[in-house]
């Protein structure tokens, strides 16, 4: 197994089409896991999570960070003032 199959297995894209060559596969992953950093920030912001984090983690691990944060509950905001 070469590295472009664990690639495309681990964004995803293997399972939609698995013919993709090897310059696709990667082009097409770089799109789609920025667009995945995007999401993740801007959910994890509205979330009040870290979204430095989340960004990093959209960026690295593309669709799965953004299922992740889908499935983590809302952080409540504390107001507390010590």
């Amino acid at each position: 197994m070469d590295l472009t199959t664990i690639l495309g297995y681990l964004s995803g894209l293997y399972f939609i089409k698995p013919d993709l060559d090897s310059a696709t596969l990667l082009r097409t992953t770089a799109l789609v896991h920025a667009i995945d950093a995007l999401l993740c920030s801007l959910i994890a912001s509205q979330r009040g999570r870290n979204q430095q984090t989340w960004t990093v983690a959209g960026l690295l691990l593309g669709i799965w960070a953004l299922g992740i944060l889908f499935f983590l509950p809302h952080k409540e905001k504390s107001d507390k003032i010590s």
